[in-house]
């Protein structure tokens, strides 16, 4: 599995997208979790179990066939103060899909999702397809770091650093809640790296 790597100026082709929060006050030391691919039984219970002992939120873009399988599971991330967004309906790729099809998927999605945020899967999507979301009502979020969860060519030690080299205040950063990316260990190092470092976990809102 192989996600797209924004460069700054490709950002420039989805207007009014949300990259990262960099631009707020310094001294909040604010992180943005969010997950993406679920809900997935055990995992993502695992993960909303790992977030309430730090006390903190995230944002789970979740992905409407899952969803519809796992109802309840996606009411419990509700239920325990996190935010949800869209994944749309398949986890289709915008770049070999039209924009009709597409956006239709979005907003099947949509009706077991009651959220406007949505986030792309693999971060593609057309200009076309942005724009048509944007004109729905969605907000698309990106990001500014992956975890590299889903890189299997990297070890435990060279993923982790990558993290807490880009781990800033206003970082958007992506985990996945499915049983192929997750890995735990590493999931509960960084929750303590934030801890230790006094950043505060909040959800996307």
């Amino acid at each position: 599995m192989r996600f797209y790597k924004f460069q700054k100026w490709q950002q420039c082709f989805y207007p009014n997208a949300i990259f990262d929060f960099h631009k707020q006050p310094v001294e909040n030391k604010v992180i943005y979790l969010t997950f993406d691919d679920g809900p997935t039984p055990g995992v993502t219970n695992l993960i909303l179990d790992s977030l309430d002992e730090q006390n903190a939120k995230a944002t789970f873009f979740c992905i409407g066939e899952k969803v519809k399988k796992h109802p309840q599971l996606f009411q419990e991330i509700i239920n325990r103060g996190h935010s949800v967004g869209n994944h749309t309906m398949t986890h289709i790729n915008g770049f070999k899909t039209s924009t009709k099809i597409y956006v239709d998927n979005v907003l099947e999605a949509k009706t077991y999702i009651n959220s406007n945020l949505f986030r792309p899967p693999y971060g593609k999507c057309t200009l076309k397809q942005h724009k048509k979301i944007s004109s729905l009502g969605f907000k698309t979020v990106f990001w500014s770091h992956l975890s590299y969860d889903f890189d299997s060519s990297l070890i435990t030690e060279e993923r982790i650093q990558k993290l807490k080299n880009q781990s800033k205040n206003g970082s958007v950063i992506v985990f996945h809640d499915t049983e192929e990316a997750f890995k735990k260990k590493e999931f509960e190092i960084m929750l303590e790296y934030y801890e230790a470092n006094n950043f505060k976990l909040v959800a996307i809102t």
